[in-house]
């Protein structure tokens, strides 16, 4: 008696219906993805910047160098404004004062230290003051309104910043009286300058104990020194 066998033909036709599945998902997914593609495609081209919204918050690399350009264009024309400044002249009146005063005046740049004024200042006091050509500059002391300005400091730096000395303004370097007429308001600050003051460190070391030396003390931008006073409140006690 013979068999019949189907595992042949069921195999051929297992394949064949596999492959045609396989096929036909495979178009399927391409067809699929190519849709895909294509519709990703189409919409980033029909994306376009709307004018009417503010950009002006976002990343924007020329607007970003043009601003630094404007950036550097002006603060070079700050740097060469502020020395024609420098360089410009200032009459500075000051008293040589070894106990008693002896007024003179001086002229320097406004860029010039309190260093270099007080050598122009030895210089020309060596003239007539036979002690001045012993010492030099740096043993000399610019005080000014009860200040010793240190040397390092510049007068632009003094004017610029309008310093304020323990009785008058820093940055006024002339002789200024309070002419004011009639009743004063006394809520006005005088605006009183009084002449700077060149005297030998050792001279100020023998005589810091008395007055006006006891009122001097070094110059500190960051301090506020108050209302402008002429004797710091100090009151001098007759005797009996």
């Amino acid at each position: 008696m013979s068999t019949l066998s189907f595992a042949g033909a069921d195999d051929d036709d297992f394949v064949n219906t596999t492959d045609e599945n396989d096929t036909a998902e495979s178009g399927s997914a391409k067809n699929s993805e190519g849709e895909g593609t294509a519709s990703t495609t189409d919409g980033a081209k029909e994306i376009k910047k709307d004018p009417r919204v503010d950009t002006s918050f976002l990343p924007d690399k020329d607007r970003e160098i043009s601003i630094q350009q404007q950036r550097e264009q002006l603060r070079r024309e700050w740097h060469a404004k502020q020395s024609q400044v420098k360089n410009e002249m200032l009459e500075i009146t000051y008293s040589y004062w070894d106990g008693s005063g002896h007024r003179r005046t001086s002229v320097c740049r406004k860029g010039d230290t309190i260093g270099n004024f007080l050598e122009l200042v030895r210089k020309d006091l060596a003239k007539e003051f036979r002690e001045m050509t012993n010492v030099s500059s740096d043993a000399l002391l610019y005080v000014k309104e009860d200040l010793i300005i240190p040397q390092d400091i510049t007068f632009y730096d003094l004017i610029v910043t309008r310093a304020r000395g323990k009785s008058g303004p820093l940055f006024h370097f002339d002789v200024r009286d309070d002419v004011r007429m009639g009743a004063l308001d006394v809520r006005v600050e005088k605006d009183e300058s009084h002449p700077g003051k060149v005297v030998e460190r050792r001279w100020y070391d023998r005589n810091k104990h008395i007055f006006p030396a006891s009122r001097w003390e070094v110059f500190d931008p960051a301090k506020d020194y108050g209302t402008y006073t002429i004797h710091g409140g100090e009151v001098t006690k007759k005797k009996k």
